[in-house]
């Protein structure tokens, strides 16, 4: 194993040139489902809410240059203050305002574009209840709501009343935001599903959102490596591998895969064994008969031979591992039934 793990740094310094172009390349052929101006949108989100300054300044330079208003980006970042706080939103603000300064200089006129018109008549809390629930499919109710209400307040009347209330910006286009931003931060993933179902209630397609998730995990990846290409059957929900090594010298794979929140792979079993290396985000792995063990960026996992197993992400985070096989041309990988929903339930702590 230890030999394994020396093969694996070695071989991933030597082509990390390459997997960096290939992620760029894959990057480029899975975000053609949006508009070069939504892709600048989701970029700028994204790197607003992890606060990355340096990032946050190319993409709202690309997205002026894509065609974007000065308008259009000041209200996706106003907005932004709902989702990840003044800090960060005033922060964006400040350096697409410096942005703007020194493009004029340089005699870039970038467009205004419109102003917000006048909010609806009457009270926003009226207003922003009617737009929740049209945004929503159905009005929005739930015991939290019931716990605190003065939060269920603020929502309907401040950010789905003032906020979404204002024209300037479509429905569509500021769920696009939301989730680019909410894919970007950590501990929002109940928040995120919300809203990719809202956003998709509002005209975004299934590719489009798995757009903005590439480009919000690009924003900000801790893993280095690429995502790849979807991943074939055998796998309950969405989850996508890519090749890192394909050695005969050595005799052994490496591949880094990635698991949407809540997908797993088929009970299977290799019959030489596996090592799991773990980078990114939390999931689960588990053998027949045996308890299921939790799993997070450090984690290593070394599987027996013929020993039957799945592993897969948490229901509330993607998940990613690099996975090891030794002596990949013998190594029979031996396919059984998909993890059943209650078997999953129970690994996941009945969540």
């Amino acid at each position: 194993m230890l030999l394994m793990k020396r093969i694996l740094l070695g071989t991933a310094c030597s082509l990390l040139f390459l997997m960096n172009y290939t992620e760029a390349q894959t990057m480029n052929n899975s975000t053609e489902a949006l508009s070069p101006k939504e892709r600048q949108i989701a970029a700028i989100s994204a790197h607003t809410a992890r606060g990355d300054m340096d990032g946050l300044k190319t993409a709202l330079a690309a997205g002026l240059d894509a065609g974007l208003s000065l308008n259009e980006i000041r209200e996706v970042l106003v907005q932004m203050y709902a989702y990840c706080g003044f800090p960060r939103s005033l922060n964006a603000l400040s350096s697409l305002m410096e942005l703007s300064k020194e493009r004029a200089a340089r005699g870039i006129n970038d467009r205004e574009g419109a102003e917000a018109g006048a909010p609806p008549a009457g009270r926003s809390i009226d207003f922003g209840t009617e737009n929740q629930t049209k945004l929503c499919g159905a009005p929005v109710k739930g015991e939290l709501f019931q716990f605190a209400p003065a939060i269920d307040e603020f929502l309907k009347a401040h950010l789905f009343g003032d906020i979404f209330g204002r024209d300037n910006l479509d429905w569509k286009t500021r769920e696009l935001a939301t989730i680019a931003a909410l894919a970007s931060m950590k501990g929002t993933e109940s928040q995120l599903n919300s809203h990719i179902r809202i956003g998709k209630h509002n005209g975004l397609t299934d590719e489009q959102v798995d757009a903005i998730l590439d480009i919000s995990g690009s924003a900000g990846r801790d893993d280095p490596f690429p995502k790849g290409n979807p991943a074939p059957a055998n796998f309950t929900g969405k989850a996508w591998v890519a090749m890192m090594v394909d050695n005969r010298d050595y005799d052994m794979s490496a591949y880094n895969v990635t698991f949407a929140p809540g997908t797993r792979n088929n009970w299977h079993s290799h019959s030489v064994g596996q090592v799991l290396f773990c980078t990114e985000g939390a999931g689960y792995y588990q053998e027949r008969g045996r308890k299921a063990r939790r799993l997070e960026p450090g984690s290593v996992v070394e599987i027996p031979a013929n020993t039957e197993h799945w592993h897969g992400a948490a229901p509330d985070s993607e998940f990613v591992h690099i996975g090891i096989t030794p002596k990949a041309a013998s190594n029979k990988t031996v396919w059984g039934g998909p993890v059943t929903d209650k078997e999953y339930a129970e690994a996941a702590g009945g969540k």
